[in-house]
């Protein structure tokens, strides 16, 4: 070769020639042998799982340099294959070595040592490349925690410490572990998912959902706001990906915002708002709807069943602040570009509507979200041929490449969190933490949401949102839960109707209250009462009196709350990777943009309170659609005193009664409280109307 002729080394992103045919043949592989494993199971849950990281970290090293922002030149991608190679060869020696390890008493030689060595190190690097510091900075402060250090510190967190050879076992072999549950749920539910979602974009749906959102909101007052809410709404069913949402959608939606006149923050903030609600969208959810079947041992079909209606109420809540600033800036409609229901559906409708409802089918019919999965993305190519883009082989391989590309930092981050869970477990320090957010809450439920916001905000600023709900549901989920159960044994303790086995068990606590327990007491004495027991107490007294069902429904709540306040570090400045990606495109600030979309996005925590304090996620539909109502006054009345304005703008008294109403009907559990609030919401909102018709509002630049 030449000395003039310039070596052009692979890129970051792109690989030209032969490299780029082998990798694609790669992403071919891993995705068509995870949908076989998925009908025909002839490997181990254990060799799946290790398999599934073995692929997943070659392509994250080959992918993604070892310095970013920088060309890669030959030497350094030479590094890079080799240490791919490395990390998923001992990947695949692992399972391998499982029984040859227990055989010899789980003595470990020095083969095992290095293939140990390696994939810990594999999975300290890659997340390193793909989400930065922060994870490997927890993963080695996790296992040197329980190697050497724990021993060190006094008080509750005292560990004694294992054996280098126990830990390095445990991190790969158990079941909390590396290649664990939570490798489990990466390899099986979430990239099938992952692949469905593919294959719904590359059949055009995504072009449907742009459409159809256009077809419904492109004439109202405020119009492409709305349009990026209900875009983002049904894109998040695809994608599960709040940042991926804010890319994919908002380079439509945020020009048409700034084009009918919003401020280019608060289109971008819009943007995010709505983006960030894509991972609270049944059926995916991310990852979250998976974890959380396997952290609460319910079923995933019936988390996204409970799941629906908070969702539709965070993406009402988003609607009902761009149609009030709409109305604030006295913006007019625009044209919808010509779209209807029926040249919308034309795009594409068949191949998004057809495999969703077949999707929701199965599940409901009871098959497995892995089997509804891949029978999703059969329907997916079989309803494309409806469309003006039916998928051929080219297409499916495409789709199947572009899911597998799309996985790699997923899988690589839920394996290696795995390490940090494991840790965790190990030590008891999830149990540990519950009892401390307890003592600092002083058993109030309130006080600990908020500990619980602060923490899954700093936490969010360096983690995805999967792994800092991982983090979080470990440490403090059984603490909300248990103070959720006791609002109802406060009920029965205040009307004085607990059996004497519960009698028994309180006396064991609070001995002095013997003399209150022969009738009803006030709701203050009992709450008192109940928070000043010791968790020993408590939690055998919860187990006699909380029935069954509430007790599910507060285990539901209470991960469902830390999922809802995990996405919150999507869109909360100072780290706000949704509101930055969603500023990028509107050529905004992007501090500014991020504190438009926290203003907007202020449903991530008023619905966790509903689901705190109210039976919004019991399994009854009849009282959750009661609740759903009242919510959807209360939040438009709190956006409107947010804002300063409804129909027109509000002045300062009448924005202080709009939010005194909206917090009236959302108050849980007084029915005439809930009543009159959204009567107070109604009349301000006829005299607004009315006084607006009136006066016009003063448009602002």
């Amino acid at each position: 070769m030449s000395k003039d002729v310039e070596v052009q080394p692979p890129s970051l992103r792109e690989f030209d020639g032969w490299a780029m045919w082998a990798l694609h043949g790669l992403c071919l592989f891993i995705a068509v042998g995870h949908i076989y494993v998925a009908f025909d199971p002839f490997i181990s849950e254990f060799q799946r799982n290790a398999y599934h990281f073995a692929g997943f970290a070659f392509l994250a090293a080959v992918y993604n340099p070892m310095f970013r922002g920088q060309t890669r030149s030959p030497g350094l991608f030479a590094f890079d294959l080799t240490f791919g190679v490395a990390v998923a060869a001992a990947a695949i020696y692992i399972p391998y070595a499982e029984t040859p390890i227990y055989d010899r008493g789980v003595n470990l030689i020095a083969l095992d040592w290095i293939a140990i060595g390696l994939c810990i190190l594999g999975g300290l690097e890659l997340t390193r490349r793909l989400t930065g510091w922060v994870i490997p900075i927890l993963i080695i402060t996790a296992l040197t925690y329980i190697g050497f250090w724990g021993q060190y510190i006094g008080g509750v967190f005292s560990f004694p410490g294992l054996s280098w050879e126990t830990i390095a076992f445990r991190s790969l072999f158990g079941d909390d572990a590396m290649f664990g549950t939570i490798a489990r749920i990466s390899s099986t539910y979430v990239f099938l998912f992952i692949i469905f979602g593919a294959f719904l974009l590359r059949s055009g749906a995504g072009e449907f959902v742009i459409s159809i959102a256009q077809a419904v909101a492109g004439r109202m007052a405020g119009g492409p706001g709305i349009v990026a809410v209900i875009a983002s709404g049904l894109t998040g069913t695809i994608s599960g990906s709040a940042v991926a949402n804010t890319a994919s959608t908002g380079v439509i939606t945020i020009p048409l915002m700034k084009r009918a006149g919003f401020r280019p923050a608060f289109a971008g903030g819009v943007e995010a708002a709505a983006s960030t609600g894509g991972q609270l969208m049944p059926p995916i959810m991310g990852a979250g709807a998976f974890v959380m079947a396997s952290f609460t041992q319910i079923s995933y079909e019936k988390i996204v069943a409970a799941a629906a209606l908070p969702a539709l109420l965070y993406f009402l809540s988003v609607a009902f602040f761009v149609r009030i600033e709409a109305k604030r800036l006295d913006l007019k409609p625009m044209d919808s570009g010509g779209e209807t229901f029926g040249s919308a559906f034309r795009k594409g409708g068949a191949s998004f509507v057809i495999p969703i409802a077949a999707l929701i089918t199965m599940l409901v019919m009871g098959f497995t979200p892995a089997y509804a999965a891949v029978f999703g993305i059969l329907a997916v190519i079989a309803s494309s041929w409806l469309t003006q883009n039916p998928m051929g082989p080219r297409a499916v391989v495409e789709a199947l490449v572009m899911g597998t590309k799309g996985m790699i930092m997923t899988a690589v981050l839920l394996c290696s969190v795995g390490l940090v869970v494991n840790v965790i477990s190990t030590a008891g320090i999830g149990n540990t933490f519950s009892l401390m957010i307890a003592g600092w809450a002083g058993g109030n439920l309130l006080i600990a949401l908020t500990l619980i916001a602060i923490a899954s905000l700093v936490l969010g600023m360096g983690l995805p949102v999967t792994a800092a709900y991982i983090v979080i549901a470990t440490l403090s989920a059984p603490a909300i839960a248990g103070m959720i159960s006791d609002r109802v044994v406060i009920d029965i303790l205040a009307a004085g109707a607990l059996n004497d086995g519960a009698k028994a068990v309180l006396m064991l606590g609070a001995p002095e209250t013997m003399a209150l327990l022969s009738g009803p007491i006030p709701i203050e004495q009992a709450t008192e009462i109940i928070r000043a027991l010791p968790l020993e107490v408590a939690a055998p007294l919860r187990d006699l009196i909380v029935p069954p069902e509430a007790t599910v429904a507060a285990i539901l709540s209470a991960h469902m709350i830390i999922f809802w306040l995990s996405q919150d570090s999507n869109v909360t400045p100072p780290v706000a990777l949704a509101s930055f990606t969603a500023a990028a495109i509107a050529k905004a600030p992007a501090m500014q943009t991020g504190i438009e979309s926290w203003k907007l996005a202020k449903g991530l925590y008023i619905v966790p309170l509903l689901m705190a304090y109210t039976p919004f996620l019991s399994g009854d539909w009849g009282v959750a659609l009661v609740i759903f109502g009242f919510a959807v006054f209360g939040i438009y009345g709190l956006a409107g005193a947010l804002q300063g304005c409804l129909e027109r703008r509000l002045n300062w008294p009448m924005r202080g009664f709009a939010a005194i109403a909206g917090a009236a009907c959302l108050w849980p559990g007084i029915l005439f409280v809930n009543i009159a609030g959204v009567a107070a919401v109604l009349g301000l909102l006829t005299l607004s109307m009315r006084v607006g018709h009136a006066s016009p509002p003063v448009r602002t630049t």
